[in-house]
């Protein structure tokens, strides 16, 4: 028995007095209606109306009834118009990640904005720190519903927003020659160790910084894996490497940031869902961090030459 529907035909005769009144309201026909007033009965074991030729009228137990039903109702549309909104992304829980070399400026300006946009029927924020290989594997075990990614990655099964570009720079110790550039070549990096993000964490984007780099003459004696800024600044001050990183995430005074000639590196993002789940809450982030990025990043649009979809590794392991 569909008793949510059986309730509404229950209500719907109380509140009428009327089998014929109510079964318009309902939209039905009389009989299937006095059908199911009967069969409901029977599941209760009471009788809900005392019926005579002119009116129907509750019964003691009806009228005790009818109460509980509308809450049952009230409780059954509410539940639903939450399902819906969980599906639509207005509400429920959000699962976002953002990658690592975000600066604070720009992931507060994110929340904010996101905040904003949905203003008090923003859905429960669930925001993690992952890569983008972490990104792609919760991607498809669907445990993510929305990330900042870097290209280039294996974007199958995804959608994109707009690919914004962050031009790198390089990190320097100030006692490094290059550190007296206005702007520095690739190539006047050579003898000095160069600090990457594990390959692990973005594979094909470590494989073409590489490749960039040496075909502009720069071929690090080694790669040193480092995150955090503070691990990274030891290894600036102490190992004399150089590091890539864009300009707003630089927080060590001791150390000099200087641009590449050329603009030859930078890093490519885009905000990226499953197919056929771009929901309202997903819109709603990735506009928040385009903006994010556009406004404290100094991120802009770009229009990739090249696809975004894997290549071969990169020329500097062949």
């Amino acid at each position: 028995m569909d008793l949510v529907r059986h309730l509404e035909c229950f209500v719907a005769v109380a509140e009428e007095s009327h089998f014929g009144r109510a079964a318009a309201r309902l939209g039905m026909a009389q009989p299937p209606l006095s059908q199911r007033i009967q069969r409901l009965e029977r599941e209760l074991g009471v009788r809900l109306f005392e019926r005579t030729s002119r009116q129907v009228r509750l019964t003691e137990a009806g009228a005790l009834l009818l109460t509980r039903a509308r809450e049952l109702l009230a409780r059954s549309e509410e539940f639903l118009a939450t399902a819906h909104r969980i599906r639509d992304g207005e509400t429920g829980l959000l699962r976002a990640a953002l990658p690592p070399d975000l600066s604070g400026e720009t992931v507060a300006a994110l929340l904010a904005d996101f905040d904003r946009r949905h203003d008090l029927a923003a859905p429960e924020l669930e925001l993690h720190e992952l890569s983008t290989a972490q990104q792609l594997a919760r991607f498809a075990s669907r445990d993510l519903d929305v990330g900042l990614i870097h290209h280039p990655c294996d974007i199958t099964g995804l959608e994109l927003g707009p690919v914004l570009r962050r031009d790198l720079g390089v990190l320097l110790p100030p006692g490094a020659p290059a550190a007296d550039l206005t702007e520095v070549p690739l190539a006047s990096l050579t003898g000095h160790d160069l600090i990457l993000f594990p390959r692990t964490d973005a594979p094909a984007l470590y494989d073409d910084l590489l490749t960039t780099c040496a075909r502009n003459g720069y071929t690090p004696p080694a790669v040193r894996h480092a995150q955090g800024a503070s691990f990274v600044r030891g290894l600036v001050l102490s190992a004399g490497a150089v590091a890539l990183t864009p300009r707003d995430t630089v927080t060590a005074p001791d150390l000099v940031w200087r641009s590449l000639a050329g603009a030859p590196l930078a890093w490519r993002h885009s905000v990226a869902w499953p197919k056929g789940r771009g929901s309202t809450a997903v819109t709603a982030f990735a506009d928040a961090a385009t903006h994010a990025l556009r406004g404290t990043a100094g991120a802009a649009p770009d229009v990739p030459t090249r696809p975004l979809h894997l290549r071969p590794a990169s020329e500097y392991w062949l």
